[in-house]
């Protein structure tokens, strides 16, 4: 959600932004808005993927230390009737541009990595940072539990402007975290509807007519063929942005009313298109609604770790069986299934890559198709919304199901038995269970996935392609040790490991680049499966699998003639492991 110029509007207002110090108090955390933000917030290479935990443990440590209880809750479904498809569309369509010029070097804009998501809320777990992922919109979920506990919320999420959270909202743009003081406190701006509503004198139940009209992620008036007659015409002055002016007369008018309903009434549309102004109406009483604080929020969750109770969920929700409640609560179901439960779209994440090539997608296109027909059935279809060269376009993915699935039922998926489960997950990436048996179990499913992934790659991934991702993954079994292990002594190998990482990183090969995106992409949607089937394989350490410039370093270093070898020397355990992991593969 969002209300295009509204951050800046406040900023510009000068007395709305409450200087203050923070500490000793529970803050609710928009964790989706959060986790993108402090990635590119930060100084970690953008171009290669992965190298995203450190800024995250800094930040929640940064919290703890000024006695501040962080509660984090993260996107999980949204509204069930697409009002925000076409946003998240447009999107979709401005990070395939992005995509494409950072792969060419021509721009310094960001894109979230493929799995940063999965390793923020793995992070935040080894941290015991309380967190849950909300079934439906979270904004509400957010706004709900502030108030319940009267504290406020972090977010750079906008429509926190809106929502009348009695605590208050800290923009994480004013929130400097990084700069704690010695009194153990972080320097932030504080806002309040209250402040709001009294510089502008209007009643704070507008607020929400005012994010409406002005236009959110759910209700565009201007795109619906409507616009605006004031009775004030009076021109801009110099250096007046038109959407500040926009908002200033929006709210003189507004002043004059003190029921929503009556304004609602009066609003001085002019019609330009086909629709009526009761269809006009509809957009603003929905757009309205999505700023509504809700009575139920997830306290119990977070005070006995309960999942929300069935009967209170929204009718539309009654497509999810009982038990995936709490898992999906827990965040260790993909939200995403409640997108193919309903029948909606889904559209595929975007990264860095030849944009010459076919999407990356299509390569864990198959894990997918198990996945959805886990979920709906055989022979049912998805809608996918995917890369073609450089636009975003739709087809139609049906879902499929391995022979050990045959016989299983969404409603009783958790109780299958564990054989079954790993089965489906064995079968659907094409590996035999005696491949993974010289493997550490945590360890199996990234193997599995590289398995797959190098019979699918198109181009077909190389042999040094193939040994960077295996020392790679000799490389999260160091980080495994040195956080498990008791007077763990880090040794060359590792120091080895970690100048190549911290080298200069230069433009990525492309052709590299493209090879290791699907990679990233079949590892996340064999996460979902292992999720969907309730964990059959171990999850691993996400943060630790996969580190680009790691694993781009090291394809050139292995190019150029150095061997695996060389560079695990002196740690004979490292050696055996990798060696095991190639073999496992060569001769499957």
């Amino acid at each position: 959600m969002g209300i295009q110029g509204l951050t800046g509007f406040i900023d510009q207002c000068g007395t709305l932004l409450k200087d203050g110090h923070f500490r000793n108090s529970k803050v609710v955390i928009d964790g989706s808005n959060i986790y993108h933000f402090l990635y590119f917030n930060s100084s970690v290479d953008q171009q290669h993927g992965g190298d995203y935990e450190d800024n995250v443990c800094k930040f929640f440590k940064a919290l703890r230390d000024c006695g501040i209880e962080p509660y984090v809750i993260i996107d999980g479904g949204s509204d069930h009737n697409d009002k925000k498809f076409e946003t998240l569309r447009k999107r979709a369509e401005s990070k395939i541009d992005t995509a494409n010029k950072l792969s060419r070097g021509l721009c310094r804009d960001r894109i979230i990595p493929t799995l940063a998501r999965q390793v923020f809320k793995q992070v935040m777990s080894s941290l015991r940072v309380p967190f849950a992922q909300a079934i439906f919109e979270a904004d509400q979920e957010i706004a709900s539990l502030a108030q319940r506990w009267n504290c406020p919320v972090l977010s750079n999420d906008n429509d926190f402007y809106i929502f009348d959270i009695q605590a208050g909202f800290l923009p994480m743009s004013h929130f400097q975290w990084q700069n704690s003081s010695v009194q153990n406190d972080i320097p932030c701006k504080r806002y309040t509807t209250t402040s709001f509503c009294r510089h502008f004198n209007i009643n704070s139940q507008l607020l929400p007519v005012f994010a409406a009209i002005a236009g959110n992620d759910y209700v565009n008036l201007n795109k619906m063929g409507f616009s605006f007659r004031w009775k004030d015409n009076s021109p801009m002055g110099p250096n007046r942005k038109p959407r500040f002016v926009f908002f200033n007369k929006l709210l003189k008018w507004l002043a004059s009313f003190q029921e929503k309903q009556d304004a609602l009434e009066n609003v001085p549309l002019i019609r330009h298109g086909e629709n009526d102004m009761d269809t006009a109406l509809q957009a603003l009483f929905q757009g309205i609604e999505t700023y509504q604080i809700q009575p139920e929020c997830l306290e119990r969750f977070f005070n006995d770790g309960e999942a929300p109770d069935p009967g209170l969920l929204p009718v539309h929700l009654s497509v999810l069986p009982d038990w995936t409640l709490l898992p999906l609560t827990k965040g260790t179901l993909p939200p995403y299934m409640i997108y193919i439960l309903q029948r909606r779209p889904v559209i595929q994440g975007v990264q860095v890559e030849d944009h010459s090539l076919p999407s990356g997608n299509i390569t864990s296109r198959h894990i997918r198709q198990v996945f959805y027909g886990m979920l709906l059935g055989e022979g049912s279809e998805v809608e996918e919304y995917d890369r073609e060269d450089t636009n975003l376009t739709s087809s139609m993915v049906t879902a499929i199901l391995p022979s050990a699935a045959q016989q299983l039922q969404l409603a009783m998926l958790n109780q299958a038995p564990h054989s079954v489960r790993l089965e489906v997950f064995l079968e659907t990436v094409g590996v035999s269970q005696s491949t993974l048996n010289g493997v550490p179990p945590h360890l199996r499913l990234a193997m599995a996935v590289t398995y797959y992934w190098q019979r699918r790659a198109h181009p077909r991934p190389d042999l040094p392609l193939l040994q960077a991702l295996l020392l790679g993954l000799v490389y999260a079994e160091f980080c495994r040790q040195r956080k498990s292990q008791r007077g763990f002594i880090e040794g060359p190998v590792l120091e080895r490991m970690r100048g190549l990482i911290q080298r200069h990183a230069l433009s990525p090969d492309l052709g590299v680049a493209h090879v290791f995106s699907q990679w990233n992409r079949c590892m996340r949607d064999g996460l979902d499966l292992n999720q969907l089937l309730c964990l059959p394989l171990p999850e691993p350490q996400c943060a630790w699998l996969y580190k680009g410039t790691l694993l781009h370093q090291l394809v050139g270093q292995l190019r150029r003639g150095v061997t695996p070898d060389s560079l695990l020397m002196e740690d004979p355990s490292s050696v055996q492991l990798y060696r095991a992991m190639l073999e496992a593969i060569l001769n499957s």
